[in-house]
């Protein structure tokens, strides 16, 4: 897949709108999730204030807090590709995937590979490719290119069935958890 370009504008000394930095991300790749590449562009802790308080590249966590936000896109391989090499030290790989992305395993459930439930809601737009959206009761929805899912804080997973990649742009805003 093409690099993603981060182009991040901002004010220069009399206030003037500029560009501040303009360059391709690095996405993070997991051993445990081979052709799984997440690229995070930038995130907020809380509601940003002008004109300091307005985010920071990259994402600390892969989950923001309640009020934060977090942009990203996802390159999901497809299922039949996207397993560990049968070599592979699963327990470094597992120890890589906690120190990259701690909260996203925790919220993963062993029993049931990748669903998950996440105190957010996730404005996803599916730029290229086609996946499935799979919810609590097994039942799917097919979304291709150009479409939009608002996520609401409900258990899901997504299921690459095709033979190509699919790139999904994912916005995170935290929610106030339930309870």
């Amino acid at each position: 897949m093409e690099p993603v370009r981060r182009i991040v504008t901002g004010h220069d000394d009399r206030g003037r709108a500029v560009v501040v930095s303009d360059a391709p991300v690095p996405p993070l790749t997991l051993s445990l999730m081979p052709g799984f590449e997440t690229i995070e562009l930038w995130h907020t802790d809380d509601t940003p204030a002008m004109p300091d308080r307005l985010g920071e590249p990259g994402a600390p966590r892969y989950f923001p807090p309640t009020g934060g936000t977090v942009f990203r896109v996802v390159t999901f391989p497809p299922d039949a590709t996207g397993v560990p090499a049968a070599d592979l030290d699963l327990t470094a790989a597992f120890d890589e995937a906690v120190a990259k992305v701690p909260d996203l395993v925790e919220r993963l459930e062993p029993d049931a590979p990748g669903m998950h439930t996440t105190d957010t809601v996730d404005y996803a737009v599916v730029m290229d490719g086609e996946i499935d959206l799979e919810l609590d009761d097994g039942a799917t929805v097919s979304v291709g290119a150009g479409s939009v899912v608002v996520q609401r804080g409900t258990r899901h997973g997504w299921r690459n069935r095709t033979d190509r990649p699919v790139r999904v742009a994912f916005v995170l805003v935290g929610a106030t958890p339930a309870g």
